[in-house]
């Protein structure tokens, strides 16, 4: 008696949204989208991008966002398990790229542990697409030896070495750093990094809400701060930093503190 043929599942796919413009996803990832049956998707994927599904998609909001209420980890990966053993076509929609500070590693991991082909396909980074918005090459021969993607919010064990950073003469690219903002400004000047250091911030990046500050590595908390910019923000510390286009409150603030280091001195 022959044996009866296995249906072969679909791959998940885990597609990069990129940073919020829709017009930056990539035709692959706009092709997978329209052939998707269950979408999950982050809280930072712009709706715009989401105009891509077929209509009959069974949207799941599986937001994760530092400080908020996030859907647990575990829960996003069994219900990419179940789904696509059940033969739906599963889509795992991220901000940004899937790879890059996205949990993708995990989701691969428990994808080809449930025997399940999974396929990338990857997106713009909120860094990248924030250094573009400015019009700086965040590896500028002149002024960066390479670039380091780092986040401000990593797990307890492990710890960044920001002080090593501040030696290593790359362009630092800070991700989930607005609550750590005055640790990273603190280890980073403790690891050498010189005060004037340029720092620019881009909340928002590519989407009609961006906004950019230009700033100093000693007064990046205050400027901060002053600033009001919120996450989703990204920080780029380094010289290529220095051309960025944005609101420039560093000179503002030099001349606030000077005055109140004189005051001192009175």
């Amino acid at each position: 008696m022959s044996q009866p043929l296995e249906i072969a599942r679909p791959p998940v796919y885990l597609v990069g949204a990129g940073p919020g413009d829709p017009e930056l996803l990539t035709l692959k990832a706009v092709r997978v989208l329209q052939q998707a049956s269950v979408a999950l998707v982050d809280d930072l994927v712009s709706d715009a991008c989401l105009q891509h599904l077929p209509a009959d998609c069974r949207i799941v909001h599986v937001g994760k966002r530092g400080g908020c209420a996030s859907t647990p980890q575990a829960f996003i990966e069994k219900l990419m398990v179940s789904e696509a053993l059940r033969g739906a076509r599963v889509v795992r929609i991220k901000g940004g790229d899937p790879l890059l500070f996205g949990r993708g590693g995990e989701e691969i991991e428990a994808l080809r542990a449930a025997g399940i082909a999974v396929e990338v396909v990857p997106g713009i980074t909120a860094g990248v697409a924030a250094a573009a918005s400015s019009n700086l090459s965040l590896t500028h021969r002149e002024h960066a030896r390479g670039v380091a993607f780092v986040t401000g919010h990593a797990a307890a064990d492990n710890h960044v070495d920001w002080a090593a950073l501040a030696r290593s003469g790359l362009t630092l690219v800070i991700y989930m750093g607005v609550s750590t903002v005055q640790t990273i400004e603190q280890s980073l000047l403790e690891g050498g990094m010189a005060t004037h250091t340029p720092v620019l911030l881009v909340q928002s990046a590519s989407c009609a809400a961006e906004r950019r500050l230009r700033t100093r590595l000693g007064w990046l908390s205050q400027s901060l701060e002053a600033s009001g910019l919120t996450s989703p923000c990204v920080m780029i510390v380094g010289d290529v930093a220095e051309s960025a286009m944005g609101s420039d409150v560093a000179q503002f603030l030099a001349a606030e503190l000077q005055e109140a280091a004189l005051s001192r001195v009175a």
